[in-house]
Formats: C-alpha cells, structure tokens, sequence
C-alpha cells in the first residue's frame, strides 16, 4: 500500500473496486486490525484504531471472503456466540431478525458443515451483523451466491443504510456497485486513483455510442467519414460512433448528412451509454 488517503463519510455505501491483486482485501484488514499498518493514522469514527483498538474494533463488522467458522456449531450458537465476544447483552428478537432477512432462520438448528456455501456466506454476514457494527466491510460478499440471495442481500445492505451504518464494499460484480453505491474509489498496485461520487464519476468519464444497424454491411470505414470516431462491428453490418454526451456539439447531425452523401443506407439507430464497468477498465488502463 502507498499514499492511501481515503475519507468514507458515515453512512454511506462505498465500493471499492480494483483488480485482483490491487490492495483492496489488504486495505480493509488493516482497517479492520488484522494486518499491522507500517505507518500513517486511520480512524473510525474518530478513534484510532491502535490506540482506541476495543472500541474501534466494536464498531466494525467484517465480512471476509474466506468462509471461516466453526463447521460443528449451529448457525444460531455462531451467530450468537459471536454477538458476546463484543461484550453486547443477548437479544434473541434482533438476532431473529437478522437470520430472517438473511434467509437464514430456518436453518438456525443446522450445523454449519451441512449447509451450501452460498448458505455458509450468509452466515458470515449474520455473524457480521450480530453486535450491530456501525461501520460494515463487505470483502466479496456476495461470490458464489445465487442471484436471488443477491438481491436479498442488498436489500438487507439498503436497510442497514437507512439506519446510518457505513458499508464499505468490494466486488467483481461491477453492476452491483452500479446500483448500490454513493460513491466509488478505485485502486490499482496498492494506490488509490479516483475517488468521486458514483454520478459525477460516471459524468465525468462516461462515453456514449451512437449504433447504426446498416442495410448494407461495409468492409472498412469510408475515408470521407474520418472526421468522426467510427468502428465496425466484426461482421460490418454495425456503424458505431463514439462521443461525448456532455459536449454541447456532439456531431451526430454532421455525422447523419455525412452518411447520406456517402451513399450508407441504415434501418435502426439506437444509443448505449458507457457502464461502470467500462470506466472501470479505462482507469485501471491509464493507471
């Protein structure tokens, strides 16, 4: 890691997105205490998490990636037991509550070993949430995990929110940050390269596409039509122009007469805008 300087304001949702390897999973655990950081101060909520280690660490939940729990405990022993190491009094109806929005409440008498893994993730996150964290790490939450637990999931995230937790997430699934973040960082080779609200970010360096569906397939771009970013699509029978929406000229007026005295006839016209997955993969580029 170097020169990370991060803020995540109270309670938000934060996704931290990168590529394997980029000091995502490394970032939190330092966050969280599991690895010692070489230098620098981070807090939580105002304490230091060296020297205010207890209560720091009582206001954090974590949901790691690795499945780790006691395979021979019930899911309602684990989760419970893990609600006391925090030192909070036993609530039945709260854990309850948890187990249920989690899809969990019917197996709250099974052993750990029996369940699936998407089941044993869910666990993590019931574990996660048991002592009621106000700051809650989301490692890959939701890999391995069906869709319809996803969804479930997430509402449970959009409840927590409401309540004033702040989650920080990661995830290789680029369309969940998409729908569920306030704002995005990004970090590659251990260094953080944007941080910006989820709109602005998608603003800023969103493109768009303007897709022509031609009557006639063409063998290249016509040299006449140069001016414009123009590619092919691999049969040719797709005309696609690439520009700035946020530019008060975006040419597509020229770009349409310029198509007509070129003799190129089109059947459809439709436009795509730029996802956050590909602006992901443009920054990660020019990193």
């Amino acid at each position: 890691m170097r020169n990370i300087n991060l803020e995540i304001h109270k309670g938000e949702i934060f996704a931290l997105l990168g590529p394997n390897g980029a000091g995502k999973t490394t970032l939190i655990n330092t966050v969280c205490g599991i690895v010692n950081p070489s230098g620098g101060e981070i807090l939580v909520d105002g304490y230091d998490i060296i020297k205010d280690f207890r209560m720091t660490r009582s206001l954090i939940g974590l949901v790691p990636q690795e499945l780790a729990t006691d395979v021979f405990e019930t899911v309602w022993d684990t989760v419970n037991f893990s609600r006391g190491l925090f030192g909070k009094a036993p609530d039945k109806s709260f854990l309850e509550q948890t187990l249920k929005t989690l899809s969990l409440w019917d197996k709250k008498n099974s052993m750990i070993r029996t369940l699936s893994g998407g089941m044993k993730r869910r666990v993590m996150i019931a574990k996660a949430l048991s002592h009621e964290p106000q700051v809650l790490f989301l490692d890959e939450p939701t890999a391995g995990v069906d869709v319809n637990l996803r969804k479930d999931m997430w509402e449970q995230v959009r409840l927590l929110k409401k309540t004033g937790v702040t989650i920080v997430l990661t995830t290789h699934y680029l369309d969940e940050a998409e729908e569920m973040a306030d704002r995005i960082g990004v970090i590659n080779n251990g260094e953080i390269i944007v941080t910006e609200n989820k709109k602005d970010l998608m603003k800023k360096l969103g493109r768009k596409q303007l897709i022509l569906d031609l009557i006639n397939p063409l063998a290249e771009v016509p040299s006449e039509l140069s001016r414009w970013t123009l590619d092919l699509n691999g049969e040719g029978t797709q005309l696609i122009y690439t520009y700035d929406s946020h530019k008060d000229e975006d040419g597509i007026a020229e770009l349409l007469a310029g198509l007509s005295s070129a003799g190129i006839s089109y059947k459809d016209i439709h436009t795509k805008q730029s996802s956050l997955e590909d602006i992901f993969i443009q920054l990660v580029k020019s990193s």
